[in-house]
């Protein structure tokens, strides 16, 4: 048991990191007390300002303070900055310009040990490998640095060369950091502690995997496999050939990072454009692949020159189950149409709330926290806002944050943190919810249609105006026609799948007369540009058939005013 090392560790074991530290104390407490001095430090001189009245005075030097502590303290406190970075909501902008330079401008470690390591883990000579090769390195992050240089066959590439005696390291921080979970959880409100050292776990798994560059190298090609069909994702080729545990090998990428909004502008680019392949490219590796970059931050993403997002980082990554992707889409959707009920349920699913909560008290909470804070249109929603909102619950309701979680919230705060720093009045639902709006309306999987149908129909009842809502929202998306969708609609509509569609329409059109000409005229405003009239008809005598000769004469007149409003308008959609 005494005899574990940590540079021996392979894989995050918090029982045998905690076996190795119980045995020798002296260790955990001496870097417990340089963390504690650090930040007293720190703290003591926020305050001696404020006594001698030299806050303004002294702005700069104590935002370069903070980014020096940080440094010093290592790279698990490098992460923590680099994530404050991505806030400038949170942190104040002196702070913010100290800590974007945590994302790749921190000391870097001797070039000598690093060209050592580079032919150690290659097992050749450097000239045999590369015709050339920075002599210093183009950036330097947390927990490696990279060289600039050319293969000899000619391409241009990045090499990624890990700091040496990382393992130590992180795991006398994660050791620290998961004694403190433990000890906190029982002193916070409620559920609050709840999991806290399962998210201590779920970050040092993360952490261990970060630096492996033979699991970097396959993460990167795994996303670059699920947007191999989007012109707008660009993900750099690893060289095999020349990557290693410690060792990473790839194509260099040409680009700004997406903070540098002059150079950005200086290159044609659109920052608005930029934004919004940000958001939806972090949307569908949430809800469409489910295997999603956890670490989006600045230093990690790029704008090219030619328009295209650049991915150079796949360290810290995961992967969502179907289920999981599916009940997210159902959360965004009833929280967008405040559907307080269901979102309770919502988070059942998720494991925000256990299967035996009494979710009742809970859902005249949610309306009235998330509902202000939703505002009166989706274009309010803002994803911190609803972050420092929903953390008011958590003191009153047994909600939990669920260890997967924490990483997901991290890489959402963090997209939407990038998007802020392009555009300060960003909101994240803008260009998120039209792409959810988008993905139910053209999906073509079972369960999609599934959940566009829990949409559209609330207590056995259609909802028209959420199916307008529905389409209104997604031709706010340049991606979205209208005209494929609608065919698709059709032919499921028409289909022996969409034969329970069909009736729940019938009943809509049929019971108590709810549809009347004017709402007819309303829907057949917004898609009579890309329908042609002859597919409402299709439509009318499909609803027809389901049903016997007194279901007919009850829709007949509706069929006809359809078939009627399509003929109307036929020469100008012609």
């Amino acid at each position: 048991m005494g005899q574990y090392q940590p540079a021996q560790l392979k894989r995050y074991n918090p029982e045998a990191i905690a076996r190795h530290y119980r045995y020798r104390p002296w260790l955990a407490w001496g870097r417990l007390l340089r963390i504690i001095w650090s930040f007293a430090g720190f703290i003591l001189s926020l305050k001696w300002d404020e006594w001698q009245d030299q806050v303004e005075q002294n702005r700069g030097k104590r935002a370069t303070q903070l980014r020096e502590l940080l440094t010093s303290l290592g790279p698990t406190f490098i992460k923590v900055g680099q994530a404050l970075s991505t806030r400038p909501d949170l942190i104040r902008k002196d702070f913010l310009e100290e800590l974007v330079k945590l994302q790749d401008q921190l000391p870097p470690f001797d070039n000598a040990i690093a060209y050592a390591i580079i032919e150690k883990e290659l097992e050749c000579a450097i000239s045999d490998v590369y015709s050339e090769l920075s002599p210093s390195p183009v950036a330097a992050a947390s927990l490696g640095q990279v060289y600039r240089g050319r293969l000899l066959s000619g391409e241009e590439v990045a090499v990624k060369v890990q700091r040496p005696n990382l393992r130590p390291i992180l795991t006398l921080d994660l050791y620290l950091m998961r004694w403190a979970a433990a000890w906190l959880a029982p002193w916070l409100p409620l559920n609050l502690g709840h999991d806290l050292t399962l998210i201590v776990d779920e970050f040092g798994t993360k952490l261990f995997e970060e630096i492996d560059y033979i699991n970097e190298g396959r993460n990167a090609e795994k996303f670059a496999k699920n947007f191999r069909n989007d012109p707008q994702v660009k993900v750099p080729a690893i060289y095999w050939r020349y990557t290693s545990n410690h060792v990473l090998t790839l194509e260099w990428i040409n680009g700004f990072k997406l903070t540098d909004t002059k150079s950005i502008r200086a290159a044609g680019l659109d920052p608005e454009v930029i934004i919004q392949i940000c958001v939806t490219s972090g949307l569908r590796q949430l809800l469409e692949f489910g295997f999603f970059h956890a670490d989006p931050h600045p230093g990690n993403l790029f704008a090219m020159p030619d328009g295209r997002i650049a991915y150079i980082d796949f360290g810290m990554m995961d992967q969502l189950e179907e289920t999981t992707k599916e009940n997210l889409v159902d959360a965004l959707v009833h929280l967008v149409n405040k559907d307080y009920l269901d979102l309770a349920a919502d988070f059942v699913n998720l494991g925000f709330l256990t299967p035996d909560t009494n979710i009742c008290p809970i859902v005249p909470a949610l309306e009235a926290v998330l509902g202000d804070a939703i505002g009166k249109n989706v274009g309010d929603f803002n994803f911190k806002t609803i972050t420092d909102e929903f953390s008011e619950l958590m003191y009153e309701y047994p909600f939990r944050v669920p260890a997967k979680f924490a990483l997901i919230i991290r890489s959402l705060v963090t997209q939407e943190g990038i998007a802020l720093s392009l555009n300060r009045n960003f909101k994240i639902v803008e260009v998120g919810y039209p792409y959810v709006a988008r993905r139910l309306l053209t999906g073509e999987s079972p369960e999609l249609r599934r959940r566009l149908l829990n949409v559209l129909f609330k207590d056995g009842k259609f909802q028209w105006q959420r199916l307008e809502n529905l389409i209104a929202i997604a031709r706010t998306d340049g991606n979205f026609d209208v005209l494929p969708t609608a065919q698709m609609g059709l032919q499921f509509l028409l289909s022996e799948e969409g034969k329970f569609l069909r009736r729940q329409l019938v009943l809509a059109l049929t019971e108590d007369d709810r549809l009347h000409t004017e709402e007819v005229q309303r829907l057949w405003d917004l898609v009579k540009d890309d329908i042609k009239p002859n597919r409402l008809l299709d439509v009318a005598i499909g609803l027809l058939t389901e049903f016997s000769r007194e279901g007919v004469a009850a829709i007949l007149p509706k069929a006809t005013a359809l078939a009627n409003l399509g003929n109307s308008t036929s020469g100008v959609i012609r």
